[in-house]
């Protein structure tokens, strides 16, 4: 129960075990965990660490594009108390990060991989985000703390082939269980949650500090059919029709809740197109609505006609997908 020699940590008054080791790691003397930490976390709201390399900060790994700003960064990181909430808060409200993504050719040219931050990052979102956007923008993301993992929308059968006893089998949760943010989702390394994997979520069998990022059709099938969404849709579709009698009012509205962003004229009215488009069609076939508005367990509101609560369930899928929903940028 000894320190490795190897680290050769040369501090007096360490305790010889795990106790010492763990001190020793966030000691203020020594700058790694504090400059990791932060590298890591920029990586998560930049596309990319201020050191590239995030799991290799040794001679091997890529030099900081800006080892000022990441030194200050560690000491006012651990100055705070190694607090995480503060370290994300001025990450986001930085200048740096309120850029616009848009570069013009000239900056393109001087800075093509945006290493000097000429212009806001452009990247798809991960997974858990993806997921959590969705239903906070549906206002039925679940905001309570801790507690058990939970078995959100799965396909059937997803454990069958996997689980070593066959009394072990995946059974959905119910109720508010479904809408728990992502990182509460029980986790089968052996069979873990499609709708997570097909956004580059690792297994989990291994520490992936860098996950890759693809933009397949698979995502957008995912999005535009998975239970979870059609009915974050549906539920984006009721706080819209609430908030006004008039479709414009509500199309801005739903745009604002999914996007971040204010819909111009030209938006409005080609969603308002769609809307009225897709109300036709369930008006004159009542049961493609009654099926549509089926699919997950939150309840429809009887207030609001079917075929509406069904072409706003569609508008709403359409504004989730749109890729100023799932992109930062």
């Amino acid at each position: 129960p000894a320190i490795p020699k190897v680290l050769q940590l040369g501090i007096a008054g360490l305790s010889p075990n795990r106790l010492g080791l763990a001190d020793w790691i966030t000691d203020d003397r020594n700058p790694l965990t504090g400059r990791v930490t932060v590298n890591r976390i920029w990586q998560m709201f930049f596309g990319a660490g201020i050191v590239k390399t995030t799991g290799d900060f040794g001679s091997q790994g890529d030099s900081p594009s800006h080892p000022e700003l990441l030194d200050w960064l560690a000491v006012e990181f651990v100055e705070s108390g190694w607090d995480l909430k503060h370290l994300v808060r001025l990450m986001v409200t930085s200048e740096t990060y309120r850029q616009s993504s848009h570069a013009s050719a000239e900056v393109k040219t001087i800075d093509p991989l945006n290493r000097f931050y000429s212009h806001g990052p452009r990247f798809r979102l991960q997974a858990e985000f993806i997921r959590d956007s969705a239903l906070a923008a549906a206002g039925i993301l679940t905001n309570r703390m801790g507690g058990p993992g939970v078995r959100p929308y799965q396909p059937a059968g997803l454990w069958n082939e996997v689980s070593l006893s066959g009394n072990v089998r995946f059974t959905q949760d119910k109720g508010a269980n479904n809408y728990r943010r992502s990182m509460y989702t029980y986790w089968k390394r052996s069979a873990p949650a499609p709708a997570m994997t097909i956004f580059d979520v690792p297994s989990r069998e291994k520490c992936v500090v860098q996950r890759p990022r693809t933009n397949t059709p698979l995502q957008a099938l995912v999005t535009l059919n998975d239970p979870q969404y059609l009915e974050a849709a549906r539920a984006l579709g009721h706080r819209m029709h609430g908030v006004s009698t008039e479709i414009n009012s509500q199309i801005s509205y739903g745009y604002r809740l999914a996007t971040g962003r204010s819909a111009d004229a030209a938006t409005i009215a080609l969603l308002r197109r769609y809307y009225e488009q897709e109300l036709d069609r369930f008006s004159s076939d009542k049961a493609a609505a009654d099926k549509l508005l089926q699919i997950g367990e939150y309840p429809s509101d009887a207030s609001i006609p079917k075929e509406i609560q069904a072409a706003l369930t569609l508008l709403s899928n359409l504004l989730l997908n749109l890729d100023a929903a799932i992109t930062r940028g």
